[in-house]
């Protein structure tokens, strides 16, 4: 991505203090964990690390393999946004959740940040060969949605919020989730 302020690196330990500083961030806010990797249910750096162990152990059958990425900026190397790349879709993540989630700490937002991002996980997701992902979004999240249309994501469809995900199910108990497909 030709003039990108952003860089996607995998977790190492050379980031443990700005991620824990970020998830304080993100708790204080009472901001989701989208593409997080369950970072909200961990106390240490080392545990989060481990993802595939604990998500395996989490979901069970209905784990799938994932990419965890920081997204880094270049001229600081703070790093303003997590995102995980989900291989495959289990039952739920077609339903739900997408191939794609992300988020952008709350103090780095509306800085253009998410829309990079995401266009540069495209790149990764061309890399790996697939040819279409699933990105889906709470349909009351203006930001998330055009995020995901600025990076050539279509419409397929709306579905109830049966499971608690978007910000209005928590709220009020209804909720509605845009699935979006995006061909690479």
């Amino acid at each position: 991505m030709p003039n990108a302020r952003l860089k996607l690196v995998p977790p190492t330990e050379e980031y443990e203090s700005q991620v824990m500083s970020y998830r304080t961030e993100m708790l204080e806010s009472g901001d989701g964990f989208d593409g997080c990797a369950g970072l909200e249910n961990v106390q240490s750096y080392g545990e989060w690390l481990k993802f595939e162990e604990r998500l395996k152990k989490l979901y069970g059958g209905d784990y799938v393999p994932s990419e965890v990425y920081l997204a880094v900026r270049k001229s600081d190397g703070a790093v303003v946004g997590i995102m995980d790349y989900r291989l495959k879709l289990s039952d739920f993540l077609f339903k739900f959740g997408g191939n794609i989630g992300y988020c952008v700490r709350p103090s780095e937002r509306r800085k253009g940040y998410a829309k990079e991002m995401l266009g540069l996980l495209l790149e990764r997701c061309r890399e790996t060969g697939a040819e279409k992902v699933l990105v889906c979004c709470d349909k009351e999240n203006e930001a998330s949605r055009k995020t995901i249309i600025g990076n050539g994501g279509v419409l397929e469809n709306e579905v109830a919020d049966t499971v608690g995900l978007t910000e209005s199910a928590k709220k009020t108990g209804n909720g509605t989730i845009q699935r979006y497909w995006i061909t690479l």
